[in-house]
């Protein structure tokens, strides 16, 4: 795939390759310090032409996902963005900064996971000894507290927006660009899940299982979808009970100390039955 406009920024996110190009120097700057340890030299499978404008959109938290044919439409008060998975083009037309872009990278992230059996999660995550964390739950439960006491032997992959794909064995987790609190981009690695732990805070750590009923339900629930696509939600149904089957899903309730990484650490868990 050749850029048309000739000042392009490779972002590589879960090994998927997306050329994001512009004719505009600055823009062009920014992207590559805001994606600096994603930028990739990998052939892109999809290219975004961005359109900039100054004024005229206002950020607007509403956002809308249809598809049109084989066209998906991308809209919110900032942006509006038109991708064509089977051309693997598309274009965005937003304001020049990087907000906009990280939410229309999201966005499409989530549909090409939703598509191949994975998908972006509501959760921090974190690789120790060689295996990925995840840890999920409601504003305030402790999704940023949980990697701010991360021992300096863990690897951040986010404090935000988990990302998930299948493997061979089960599922990986990997590093993005997307922040939260921390204000800090994850590590481009990854590794396979050992389990996700949906949190919350007590006087003391301990571990619980879910019945995979609720397990599936809660996972359902923090997943990051947002378009209007009853066969996809379909898919993602399908991969969140199969998720389920093979990943251990726990209850952490944990006092804010960094203490817990030892219940983390001795983690020896099986997967539910769906």
């Amino acid at each position: 795939m050749t850029s048309t406009s000739g000042k392009t920024a490779c972002v590589e996110i879960g090994k998927i390759p997306i050329a994001l190009s512009t004719t505009d120097q600055t823009f062009l700057d920014l992207l590559q310090r805001r994606y600096e340890g994603f930028l990739s030299s990998s052939r892109p499978e999809f290219e975004l032409e961005f359109d900039l404008i100054s004024e005229g959109l206002a950020t607007d938290d509403d956002v809308r996902v249809s598809r049109e044919g084989g066209e998906w439409n991308l809209k919110r008060g900032d942006f509006h963005a038109c991708w064509n998975p089977s051309t693997g083009r598309g274009k965005v037309r937003q304001n020049p900064n990087p907000y906009s872009l990280d939410s229309v990278l999201r966005i499409m992230h989530s549909l090409i996971l939703a598509e191949r059996g994975g998908f972006l999660l509501h959760a921090a995550s974190a690789i120790c000894e060689g295996r990925a964390y995840l840890f999920s739950g409601v504003s305030g439960a402790g999704k940023t507290t949980m990697t701010r006491l991360a021992p300096s032997d863990v690897t951040l992959l986010t404090d935000e927006i988990s990302y998930v794909r299948p493997n061979e064995d089960g599922y990986s987790a990997f590093g993005t660009p997307f922040s939260g609190e921390l204000a800090k981009a994850g590590e481009n690695c990854a590794a396979p899940i050992a389990c996700l732990f949906f949190l919350a805070q007590g006087p003391e750590n301990h571990v619980d299982e879910l019945p995979s009923t609720e397990a599936v339900r809660r996972l359902m629930r923090n997943i990051l979808f947002f378009a209007e696509d009853h066969g996809l939600v379909e898919k993602l149904f399908a991969t969140a009970c199969d998720f389920v089957s093979r990943i251990p899903i726990r209850r952490l309730t944990f006092y804010p100390d960094a203490k817990v990484w030892d219940e983390i650490r001795n983690f020896n868990g099986v997967p539910q039955h769906v």
